[in-house]
């Protein structure tokens, strides 16, 4: 099936009054372009450490919408230009020119399933639902995960880092919190290293499912693990739900500048002995995260690096 493709130039100060109105003519799923700044929080919500170069605002924004090629668009154009220009008495919306074209209709929900493939992680071998384990991996560990709206699946090297770590420090009676788990993948597989239990903490609402699917696919069973939502490092409330020097390993795959005002807070978490790992850590800033461990009165234990990311492992020796 083909669409056709619709691109309106307009204000990012008309943006959303534009968008609200093509909505109220019948007209859903609307693209929006500009070049507002990000704001702390938007970044803060990101996982990257280094943000791409974003061009300077012009005021300028394209809205992007798209109409069945079978629908008659003239009158839903003429509607939509009519409103446009009612507008033009107390809005500057823009030149809004509209740019028309055409689109195939893909299949969105399953056309990516071709860049994601099985992997290894040493002797651990992930793999995609849709894919069946070889014979000749039968005796490796096994991790199910697919790719979705939450962080982690193994394939990056901050996740890889946290892993070996993991392995090396785990034992039989390791009580383990993640921050930040993401998908799970960290406390899945610190309790398949033989963790005693996991629990994950996030900011984000879609790592509580992705979380809950991942460790149902692989066998953990919900005694195993808890996960809750919030912020660790400023919400007393999440802080006492989780609980103090109780953990025998904190994991806090996350960047640098939040692993900075998390480590004095998370040490009050860990118990004496406790190993602290940490990752997300592009190499520019191994010294900031470093001192920040050494400040809050841990000793770090080893730094690794893989490409350009590091992980920084410490102990709380007290």
């Amino acid at each position: 099936m083909k669409w056709k493709q619709f691109r309106l130039k307009t204000t990012t100060q008309a943006e959303d009054i534009v968008s609200s109105m093509l909505a109220d003519l019948g007209i859903e799923g609307v693209q929006i372009e500009d070049k507002i700044p990000l704001t702390e929080q938007d970044k803060e919500q990101m996982f990257v450490d280094i943000l791409p170069d974003i061009p300077d605002d012009d005021g300028t924004a394209y809205l992007t919408f798209y109409l069945d090629e079978e629908e008659d668009v003239a009158p839903v154009l003429m509607n939509v230009r009519k409103e446009l220009e009612d507008m033009r008495a107390f809005l500057d919306v823009g030149e809004c020119t509209i740019e028309e074209s055409e689109t195939e209709d893909v299949d969105w929900v399953n056309n990516w399933k071709q860049y994601f493939h099985q992997f290894y992680i040493d002797d651990i071998l992930v793999i995609p639902s849709w894919e069946n384990v070889k014979p000749e991996d039968s005796d490796k560990m096994v991790i199910h995960i697919d790719p979705g709206t939450a962080f982690g699946t193994g394939m990056h090297e901050t996740t890889q880092l946290c892993i070996r770590a993991l392995k090396k420090y785990v034992t039989s009676e390791t009580e383990i919190l993640d921050v930040g788990c993401g998908s799970g993948i960290l406390g899945m597989l610190a309790l398949k290293f033989g963790a005693k239990h996991s629990l994950g903490t996030d900011l984000d609402p879609c790592a509580i499912d992705a979380t809950h699917e991942n460790m149902e696919v692989n066998g953990i069973r919900k005694d195993q693990y808890e996960v809750m939502i919030g912020n660790i490092i400023d919400d007393t409330a999440v802080q006492d739900a989780v609980g103090y020097e109780k953990y025998d390993i904190v994991a806090a795959n996350i960047l640098a500048d939040v692993l900075v005002p998390l480590t004095p807070v998370i040490i009050h978490q860990m118990k004496p002995g406790a190993v602290y790992i940490t990752s997300g850590i592009i190499e520019d800033k191994e010294n900031v995260v470093v001192e920040a461990v050494k400040a809050a009165g841990l000793e770090v234990l080893e730094v690794n690096h893989q490409g350009e990311w590091v992980s920084v492992v410490a102990r709380k020796n007290a």
